[in-house]
């Protein structure tokens, strides 16, 4: 896996990196080729009519003579005409190209968030345990929003402005190629800034997208634990801490806007001076009889269109760095390692009993840490498993080798004698329901919540497996009954009733192995006892896994797994754990005492 890039480091983007990300992003736009060929006749026509404005400007003004009463009014107002109507055609056609820029540019970020999101489902957990969620959400919102600017303004402008400079340089050709020389002096000083300038300039942005992700995370960690925040009185803390991340991403703001600014400037410099010499070599000309006025306008007028996009692009160069950091995010993330494929020859598990090994089992989150060790167990099928022990044991990391979120660093999980890491993943997952301690609950109604995992599902099987949570009773309360509508991760209903509908989305399901993390610890102690009335009856026939703090929850397990430092320490039914009086009889004394 790809490591995430240090917040203030300030790595430079090599020329090669930064073609590869244009690279990138051009394959983006060619998926939409023909709203990009139809934008470059748009934008060369546009150009070529305001082009052409200049010269008619030129010859209307030698058509108004050096002597007065010598102006030809006929050819003056005859060029002034086809002026204004070049002029506006090409506005016209300009405004066309701006709405096409922009829904190409939708097009194209709409596509890019499409990939982040399925590589987003596709990254495997350990992604998700290493980075904050804000931070992810930062690169879905704040960096493809820039690149999206950029895109649609910044490409557009950039196109243009190549045009206009290589156009206005013929034109200057055509009426003197002695005062181009003008240019062979101030267009390298031009180029040979703008480089120094985006060198420096381009760390800083890359450093304002990553203290920006930060912040984005760190707020993300406020608001979620606002209630912990209040009963420890921890509120001037955090205030503090924000400040200081605020503080950090607004002044990464400042500085990579500060010296992006100073391009504009700086190239607008050097284009005056060439302005003041074009003008000055331009009066010399006209008064040895080598340049007309009406040329030396002309002139004139095509400089500032030739200096001028040079201006323009210098002041967008420092949008373009933000730019180009924000994408090489978004292409980070896409480029993360996902879940290790299946096997080629890998089966899909059908007609699941239930019966579950592991076997010399070894694991650890990194090499020089292990958390799971020399691991054996066995669960027959249709029997319920119970895993305690003191936290940091390995408890929920058993959990997750069983469902294969991580692989094992050695020893094999087996399922009726299949080694899991032969058969699909996809058939793996649909073999366990699984309730966890953390809940989750999506914006929707009720009977969408419960009926999420399962296909084709009716009304009659969802309020009976609401029944069998003892919740259906407190829908039914409700002013829409299952049609109730939660708010975002149900936060209008109690955490405890939130469990109870997991868990009777958990109940629906025909999966033969059932996965219960601490999934009765939000509830009381009289609905937990209605629950594991229902819950003993609905396990039935399946292999359960049952992870559990409160002991009272397992005192009917047919197999009680006491883990300790990776390890079994104990194993056997409650009353067999309590004659032996060890490590479950002292922790289930410390509740009952």
């Amino acid at each position: 896996m790809q490591s995430p890039v240090p917040v203030g480091e300030k790595r430079k983007l090599t020329m090669k990196e930064t073609l590869k990300i244009m690279s990138r992003l051009w394959k983006y736009l060619y998926r939409f080729k023909w709203y990009g060929l139809l934008a470059i006749v748009l934008s060369i026509t546009s150009n070529l009519l305001s082009l052409v404005g200049p010269l008619l400007s030129g010859r209307a003004i030698d058509a108004i003579g050096t002597r007065p009463g010598a102006v030809d009014f006929g050819k003056v107002f005859y060029y002034c005409i086809l002026m204004v109507i070049f002029y506006i055609l090409s506005s016209v056609l300009s405004y066309i190209l701006s709405i096409l820029m922009i829904r190409i540019s939708q097009k194209v970020i709409f596509q890019m968030r499409s990939d982040v999101l399925n590589k987003l489902l596709d990254l495997p957990v350990r992604f998700f345990d290493s980075h904050q969620p804000g931070e992810i959400i930062s690169r879905i919102s704040y960096d493809i929003d820039t690149v999206n600017a950029s895109l649609s303004n910044d490409l557009l402008q950039i196109f243009t402005s190549l045009f206009t400079v290589v156009g206005s340089l013929v034109m200057m050709l055509y009426i003197s190629p002695a005062l181009v020389l003008v240019f062979a002096v101030t267009v390298p000083v031009s180029i040979l800034l703008t480089k120094y300038m985006t060198g420096k300039v381009r760390p800083l942005f890359r450093k304002r997208s990553a203290k920006l992700g930060e912040l984005s995370g760190f707020t993300e960690e406020i608001i979620s634990g606002q209630k912990t925040i209040k009963v420890y009185n921890q509120e001037k803390t955090v205030i503090r801490k924000f400040d200081e991340k605020n503080r950090e991403a607004v002044d990464s703001y400042y500085k990579a806007d500060y010296y992006g600014s100073m391009i504009g400037p700086s190239i607008n410099l050097i284009n005056n001076l060439s302005l003041a010499l074009v003008s000055m070599f331009g009066a010399l000309l006209y008064l040895f009889g080598r340049l007309t006025l009406g040329n030396l306008s002309s002139f004139v007028l095509y400089s500032r269109k030739f200096s001028g996009p040079i201006n323009e692009a210098a002041n967008i160069l420092s949008e373009l760095q933000s730019s180009f950091a924000a994408a090489e995010r978004v292409f980070r993330l896409i480029d993360e390692e996902p879940e290790p494929r299946d096997k080629e020859d890998a089966e899909a598990l059908e007609n699941v009993r239930g019966e579950v090994r592991m076997e010399d089992v070894h694991f650890g989150y990194t090499p020089e840490k292990p958390v799971i060790q020399d691991l054996n167990i066995k669960a027959q099928e249709g029997k319920l498993v119970a895993i305690v022990g003191p936290t940091g044991a390995g408890k929920t990391t058993i959990i997750n080798l069983l469902m294969r979120f991580y692989d094992p660093d050695s020893g094999t999980i087996s399922i009726d004698g299949k080694n899991i890491m032969d058969v699909t993943r996809e058939s793996l997952w649909l073999s366990y329901s699984m309730v966890l301690q953390d809940t989750w609950l999506f914006h929707g109604t009720i009977y969408d919540n419960i009926a999420y995992g399962k296909k084709g599902v009716s009304k009659e099987d969802v309020i009976a497996a609401a029944k069998a949570a003892r919740i259906h009773n407190y829908i039914m309360q409700l002013p829409d009954g299952y049609d109730t509508v939660l708010s975002d991760d149900g936060i209008n209903i109690s955490h405890g009733q939130k469990q109870l509908l997991t868990i009777a989305r958990a109940m629906l399901l025909d999966s033969k192995m059932l996965i219960l993390d601490e999934a009765t610890s939000n509830v009381d102690t009289r609905t937990e006892q209605q629950i594991q009335k229902a819950m003993r009856e609905l396990m039935r026939g399946r292999t359960c896994f049952v992870i559990a703090h409160r002991l009272s929850t397992i005192r009917n397990a047919d197999t009680i797994l006491v883990i300790k430092d990776g390890r079994i320490a104990e194993q056997g039914s409650h009353r067999e754990l309590i004659r032996l009086g060890g490590v479950y009889a002292e922790m289930y004394n410390s509740q009952f005492s």
